[in-house]
């Protein structure tokens, strides 16, 4: 019995020893033991932690005092699991009641694994808050501080729960942004090669009657200067025969006879100017080609006093240019008007 009592004094003196270490330095270690730095956090098991394993459960008294010895001196206070003077104690209470040194030992080392308990919540290491808050239930069922370990324990896992859900929705949503925005630069890029398209078209099309036009003006100065030339060498014909006419002999009077009949007016048209109508831009773009047979009437001055669609192929379509470029014309001075009929005809340059 003795030597009993002075086992426990030992043991409590040995504990009291290591718990004067401090709560600061005593933590940092038994934190180093329980979990290692950066190690990832795990989730809580689905069955609740066992406070004594079956290994140290099955350890004899004096196995448990001497293990409870050396792991106070060791500062194994909680940690770890099967290998901590928190296991030992209760094991050896299991198997001595009564013994008040080793209550006492497991009432001093209370604290240390409460705290040990709340940092495994904070670094999100729930398998060990739920061992060492099993260590503590066993210790003291009725431990004012349980029922709050509790509900944090269960708080945490519920937060690190929302954290990971956030997380993969957050990676769903980012994935789901980046598949609208690879869309909308697709659909971009393919406005901009449409558009691209129209403006080459529109451009080229641009061209083509800019070309179109270009060879119509000089069809049309062409035509001007051949008709102005062609007045030109009849005006030098009349001339001619003016000045020969002129320089013949007179001849004899003939003898009286009848009246000669009144010269004739002169009713020759002989063109000054003639200009080719416009080609129409609508029809120019859409490659049409047609004539029209227009009627004027010349007057003394050798103005076109007056104009008139006779007839034309496609109806309509080059009448209205026809008429004001007829209307334009100018012809030598002549005896009385004189009423023509001409057809005009449209053709694109190629």
């Amino acid at each position: 019995m003795l030597r009993h009592q002075e086992s426990n004094a030992v043991l409590r003196v040995a504990l009291v020893g290591a718990l004067a270490c401090g709560l600061v330095a005593c933590g940092g270690k038994q934190e180093d033991q329980t979990a290692a730095p950066g190690a990832a956090p795990t989730e809580t098991a689905a069955a609740p932690a066992q406070a004594v394993s079956a290994a140290v459960a099955a350890m004899s008294p004096e196995q448990l005092r001497e293990a409870a010895t050396k792991a106070v001196a060791e500062q194994r206070l909680y940690a770890p699991a099967a290998n901590n003077a928190m296991e030992y104690y209760l094991a050896l209470r299991d198997k001595a009641p009564g013994d008040a040194a080793v209550s006492g030992a497991l009432t001093d080392l209370q604290p240390y694994t409460l705290i040990a308990t709340e940092q495994a919540i904070t670094r999100d290491d729930f398998a060990e808050a739920q061992r060492l808050y099993a260590l503590l239930e066993k210790t003291d069922a009725n431990a004012p501080a349980l029922p709050r370990l509790k509900q944090s324990i269960a708080d945490a896992q519920q937060t690190l729960a929302q954290r990971q859900q956030e997380a993969v929705t957050n990676e769903a949503d980012a994935a789901r942004q980046a598949q609208v925005e690879r869309e909308r630069l697709a659909e971009q890029q393919k406005m901009q090669q449409q558009a691209a398209q129209q403006l080459a078209a529109r451009q080229a099309e641009e061209k083509r009657i800019a070309d179109l036009r270009a060879a119509e003006t000089a069809r049309q100065q062409q035509a001007t200067q051949a008709q102005a030339q062609q007045a030109r060498e009849a005006e030098e014909r009349r001339q001619a025969e003016q000045r020969a006419a002129a320089q013949r002999p007179t001849a004899a009077a003939p003898a009286p006879a009848a009246a000669a009949p009144a010269p004739r007016a002169n009713t020759e048209l002989v063109a000054i100017s003639t200009p080719q109508p416009k080609y129409p831009v609508e029809a120019l773009r859409n490659g049409q080609s047609g004539t029209v047979q227009v009627e004027f009437t010349v007057g003394t001055n050798g103005a076109v006093t007056a104009a008139r669609v006779v007839s034309s192929s496609p109806p309509r379509v080059f009448n209205s240019e026809t008429l004001a470029a007829v209307k334009r014309w100018r012809f030598q001075p002549v005896g009385s008007p004189v009423t023509s009929r001409r057809t005009i005809s449209f053709s694109p340059a190629n």
